[in-house]
């Protein structure tokens, strides 16, 4: 009889992992997250309030910036007088204004500066108007808010 020759299947050890079951467990967490991510942050943002001085300077300088973003400079808070002035002449102007609401033995630098600017404008150009003021050296410069009713 010949030599029965088995055909006999050796089991190999797999080298490698798995990957499905892991897939699987990072499908269904992301899901959980996606779904519950909007439930915890709600996006409001609460903004900090506002501190009132003691009282009105007696003297200051106005800086108006209107809803079409052009600038208006007038000595303290008169509705009308004031001066449209662009923003590189801004500085000098205010500087003039300065000089002339400074008081007998008070420097001109005391004197602040109040932008008060109309709501619905880029803070961007308030920026930028804050920012020429300080680049000019003008160091008492504020922001006038209007108080919540």
């Amino acid at each position: 009889m010949a030599a029965v020759s088995s055909r006999g299947r050796t089991r190999r050890t797999k080298n490698e992992i798995n990957m499905v079951p892991f897939i699987d467990v990072m499908l269904v967490l992301l899901i959980i997250f996606m779904v519950t991510a909007p439930l915890i942050s709600p996006s409001q943002i609460s903004l900090p309030s506002v501190g009132q001085a003691d009282a009105q300077p007696k003297s200051f300088v106005q800086v108006v910036i209107s809803k079409d973003e052009t600038i208006q400079v007038r000595l303290g808070s008169a509705s009308k007088g004031g001066q449209g002035v662009k923003l590189p002449q801004l500085a000098g102007e205010v500087r003039k204004l300065q000089g002339t609401a400074a008081e007998a033995g008070t420097p001109a630098d005391a004197v602040p500066v109040v932008i008060s600017a109309d709501k619905d404008i880029k803070y961007d150009t308030v920026v930028k108007t804050m920012d020429t003021l300080k680049r000019a050296g003008v160091d008492r410069v504020g922001l006038a808010v209007q108080a919540s009713r």
